[in-house]
């Protein structure tokens, strides 16, 4: 691949939540062919260790962790590996994240609470720890992946629409608590065939009712990524870029 100058992150250190599959792996391999190390993180290590072998085959160092980012103990292990191997991140991805559909008064308090933990919680321990490293150090970027769940009535899954909208908060916060030299911005993903799209009807994998009239396909997440990433977008902060299909 010959690398366009304004998408070369090349020795460039990036840590993907949630990045054994779906919109994660698609962005970790993303970077890793634009030359970047990759940290790989999700709850099942082995599936994390068949994408890091992806990265490797790339000529690219790659750290696969197993960790669930919804519980700050094992957040901070993945910091402290992630520190310990590479010396530093440019670049984090909050992508893990789930939304169970159940009515809202049938809801438990445990599944409240893990979609909270997993959406927003660890999210928010990643992002100021590693934020505040960078900003002691040369900087860095942080995207948080959002949903436009977060942007419109989405029944059925209320504390994961609320989730993704305190992510959106904490995104344009944090990205005044750490400038100048962090930056922080949302992708706000809409219909994308990843994993969780083999429980719609057929025809909504085939048609959605967005602008462009079809769900997205895992890699059309990427380019969004790489842009909010690049040096090139260093006047962009606290943006939310959505990536929607043109979702009413």
């Amino acid at each position: 691949m010959t690398l366009d100058p304004l998408f070369d992150f090349s020795g460039k250190v990036v840590l993907v939540t949630g990045g054994s599959r779906g919109l994660g792996h698609q962005m970790a391999k993303a970077f890793a062919e634009r030359g970047a190390n990759l940290i790989i993180a999700s709850r099942k290590l082995d599936n994390c260790e068949m994408v890091a072998e992806e990265c490797r085959a790339l000529g690219r160092r790659a750290l696969a962790v197993g960790a669930h980012v919804g519980h700050w103990t094992e957040c901070d292990s993945l910091i402290d590996r992630a520190y310990a191997e590479f010396g530093r991140v440019d670049v984090l991805v909050n992508n893990a994240g789930m939304s169970p559909a159940c009515p809202s008064h049938e809801i438990s308090e445990s599944l409240f609470d893990s979609v909270l933990n997993l959406n927003f919680k660890g999210p928010f321990r990643l992002a100021s720890q590693i934020g505040y490293r960078m900003s002691q150090g040369d900087g860095g970027c942080i995207i948080n992946i959002s949903s436009t769940g977060a942007l419109m009535a989405l029944p059925g899954v209320v504390p994961y629409g609320a989730a993704k909208a305190a992510l959106n908060a904490m995104t344009v916060s944090l990205s005044r608590e750490y400038a100048p030299k962090v930056r922080v911005n949302t992708i706000s993903a809409g219909p994308f065939l990843t994993a969780i799209a083999n429980a719609w009807d057929p025809k909504k994998r085939e048609k959605q009712p967005v602008a462009i009239g079809r769900p997205g396909n895992p890699e059309e997440i990427v380019t969004a990524a790489l842009m909010l990433a690049s040096p090139a977008s260093s006047f962009t902060t606290g943006a939310l870029l959505r990536v929607d299909g043109g979702q009413r």
